[in-house]
């Protein structure tokens, strides 16, 4: 059984991951939304704010990955193998 330290722990550590997602994800869509605007209004006739959108867009996907996709087989994998540790001693 877990103690209260270690659930709050690694619950600071989760919710400390999710801001950092949601700051990188809210700072994309604002700069982005910036540049599309400055590109519309400086250079309508030539498009070069995909660039950017797509560069700094994978970014952020492997971001959203990291927190929600691989972060859940870590510990699922973590809380297997410490189970088997135990039952092997």
């Amino acid at each position: 059984m877990e103690n209260e330290s270690a659930k709050y722990l690694r619950a600071r550590k989760r919710a400390k991951e999710l801001k950092g997602f949601y700051s990188h994800l809210s700072t994309y869509v604002v700069v982005n939304i910036f540049f599309i605007a400055m590109n519309l209004v400086t250079s309508p006739d030539h498009y070069w704010f995909y660039w950017p959108l797509f560069g700094w867009g994978i970014g952020v996907f492997w971001h959203f990955c990291g927190v929600f996709v691989f972060n859940k087989f870590g510990q699922e994998w973590e809380e297997k193998k410490i189970k088997e540790l135990m039952e092997k001693e």
